[in-house]
């Protein structure tokens, strides 16, 4: 018996996604699928997720085409590969997604639009930084661990040393509160790892 699912995404942790979550269910979705991922990756865990439970006859719902993915080659060979088994694709502000001719059309037609879009927020936020560049208004996040900081210190030792220490990494940022990626990053940096 076919199924209706639904996918949302919004790009970051702090955006929500409440609205999304609600148009789905109006719309008829028995089961949502969702992530707080960039579109630009399609290897993220709900899509991949809902992708292991369709079958043939079901149907995907979204609420706009760039909620599933804002990158044209990816977008396509992933809306390809559902009609190919069957599986319709719901876009609400568009309609349906059947493998048909102008279904096809259109969407090649809004991922080109919705890679462009992206590209050009890029090409603006370039543009931006070299503007505050120039006027000497562009500052950099700090570094967090300098090479006074104590607890690097600590951290970079107990890492060189954990054939005597017998330390896990874990344990080592737990003791000294340094993130994992910083520690393997510096101690990559000066030789250590």
């Amino acid at each position: 018996m076919s199924k209706v699912y639904g996918y949302a995404r919004v790009s970051t942790a702090d955006q929500h996604l409440d609205s999304q979550l609600q148009a789905l269910k109006q719309a008829g979705a028995e089961e949502i699928y969702k992530d707080k991922a960039t579109g630009k990756n399609s290897n993220r865990k709900g899509l991949q997720d809902l992708l292991r439970v369709l079958q043939g006859g079901d149907t995907v719902i979204i609420t706009k085409m760039d909620r599933i993915a804002r990158n044209v080659k990816e977008g396509i060979a992933l809306i390809d590969e559902l009609n190919e088994q069957g599986i319709k694709l719901n876009v609400l502000n568009m309609g349906m997604f059947d493998n048909s001719p102008t279904s096809r059309l259109i969407r090649n037609i809004l991922l080109s639009v919705a890679d462009w879009e992206r590209e050009m927020i890029l090409e603006r936020q370039r543009e931006g930084i070299a503007v505050a560049k120039a006027n000497g208004k562009y500052k950099t996040k700090p570094k967090k661990y300098t090479d006074k900081n104590p607890s690097l210190l600590h951290a970079l030792e107990l890492f060189a040393d954990r054939a005597n220490n017998k330390k896990t990494i874990k344990e080592i940022c737990q003791i000294t509160k340094v993130t994992r990626s910083s520690l393997y990053s510096i101690a990559k940096e000066r030789g250590i790892l």
